[in-house]
């Protein structure tokens, strides 16, 4: 009892070191940030690169990425052409043979495919398509050219000057310069895996974890009395934040949302009790329907079953054979026949003995006032009053004999007699095949009956009824 009551204390009591746990709770969710930023960013780094550009400058180290040495080599050449160009014109020796540089750069690119390590071979299609269309209407005819046709048409003298540099250029630095720069090389390392050094990052939350976790297991195994790895499954959610496995599979750091989710709804910081009542209710109603049906017409199978093969009348005809097993050598339902009677006689027929009397004379005068013999003899004194005085005294004879009845032993030993004798026909004919065949084939039927009427017709109504008693029952435990 004492420890029922520290238990409801405990429940009751403000939380202790809530602070502390808000804290961690945010550094869970700091965690997580940063987890989910780690697994979308080589997705997302293309936008990064283009409006934040220091986040990529900074984190592309962390991802072991540099740029590409082909493609950046590609865009320095491009870079001197347009100085040279600024500076001496477009025709001039040292402009002829940067372009013959980039025709031979550009064959290489589409040869190689520098895109493919960083998985980005969809840009290169996509700068070759631009570059055949620009090129398509050159001198106001159709070609056909290939990706290299296209590539060496652009990077020459002729074309160059005869449709715009200025104007090519400016087509080259806005629609493909973009796509060639978010190329990239990343590292491999001794593990033949990407360079990530992530786990840099991590560790420090890792530690912060783990020692939340020793000594919250700890505590609960003290607490509660549990061996440590008992507490530790109790605290199995935390384990997600802990596991080595998640830098050899990182999608798998994703599920550290599980931990943070409990940990912010147990630091009070969010409000998950809407969500977890209607998570509880959407369970029950679809599971207590079918398991409600379940158990009840299970149960009425088996009491179907007993009653078939003779169980039931075996038991309440007290058989002595088969397996019954009798704990305490009565027949109960002779001790409860008996104790009804004596509850009775002795408590319940005393309280009712006016109502008895009354019912008595009021028949007794029905009776009498049928009579023309009483209807002369009721104008004489005393007549009148005769059917309440025999009313009364055929009530408390009766009672008094059937007192004198349970006292008397003899009295009681033709009772028993009786009651014996009784019990013992009836057993006989019940135990005649036609009568108890009839007896069980009724109490199946009507055991089907229920099943049929009140068990597999439960979901119409009954579960959400139930659900709605259950949720204003602990509305008003909580209003106290």
């Amino acid at each position: 009892m004492l420890s029922v009551q520290r238990l409801k204390a405990k429940k009751k009591s403000p939380r202790r070191h809530l602070w502390l746990e808000k804290l961690l709770a945010i550094i869970a969710v700091a965690n997580l940030v940063l987890v989910t930023f780690d697994l979308t960013y080589l997705y997302l780094r293309d936008w990064y690169f283009v409006e934040a550009p220091t986040i990529v400058r900074y984190y592309d180290q962390v991802k072991g990425i540099e740029p590409h040495r082909e493609t950046q080599s590609y865009l320095n050449k491009v870079d001197r052409l347009a100085t040279q160009v600024q500076q001496i014109g477009l025709q001039s020796s040292e402009v002829e043979s940067l372009l013959q540089q980039l025709r031979q750069l550009s064959n290489e690119m589409i040869e190689d495919n520098p895109f493919d390590v960083a998985g980005k071979a969809g840009n290169l299609a996509k700068i070759k398509r631009l570059m055949r269309t620009r090129v398509a209407t050159f001198n106001n005819r159709t070609v056909e050219a290939s990706a290299h046709e296209a590539f060496t048409l652009f990077w020459s003298q002729l074309y160059l000057s005869q449709v715009g540099w200025e104007r090519e250029i400016s087509f080259f630095n806005t629609q493909l310069r973009p796509l060639i720069e978010t190329n990239y090389y990343r590292d491999i390392g001794e593990n033949s895996k990407f360079v990530d050094k992530f786990w840099v990052i991590d560790l420090p939350f890792i530690i912060i974890f783990s020692i939340d976790f020793l000594i919250r297991t700890l505590f609960l195994s003290f607490r509660n009395k549990l061996s440590w790895l008992e507490a530790m499954l109790r605290r199995w959610y935390d384990i997600l934040l802990l596991l080595p496995v998640v830098v050899l599979i990182p999608i798998l750091r994703l599920l550290r949302i599980i931990p943070v989710t409990v940990r912010l709804y147990q630091s009070r910081l969010l409000n998950l009790e809407p969500v977890r009542s209607q998570i509880n209710r959407d369970f029950v109603a679809n599971f207590a329907e079918e398991i409600t049906e379940i158990v009840g017409i299970k149960v009425i199978d088996q009491l179907q079953e007993a009653i078939g093969n003779g169980n039931i009348s075996r038991w309440l005809l007290r058989s002595k054979s088969g397996s019954y097993i009798d704990i305490n050598n009565t027949n109960e339902l002779s001790a409860i026949a008996s104790r009804l009677v004596q509850l009775s006689v002795y408590q319940v027929m005393p309280k009712v003995m006016p109502d008895i009397e009354a019912l008595i004379y009021h028949n007794m005068q029905n009776i009498l006032n049928q009579s023309p013999v009483y209807k002369q003899l009721q104008n004489m004194p005393g007549v009148s009053n005769l059917p309440k005085q025999l009313a009364s005294e055929i009530t408390k004879s009766s009672y008094s004999a059937i007192v004198n009845i349970m006292k008397d032993p003899q009295s009681a030993k033709v009772w028993q007699q009786l009651t014996n004798n009784f019990s013992k026909t009836l057993e006989t004919e019940l135990q005649k095949e036609h009568n108890l065949k009839e007896i069980q084939d009724l109490f199946v039927d009507l055991l089907e009956e229920i099943k049929i009427n009140y068990i597999q017709n439960i979901a119409e109504g009954g579960i959400e009824e139930i659900l709605e008693e259950s949720e204003e029952i602990r509305r008003i435990k909580r209003k106290r």
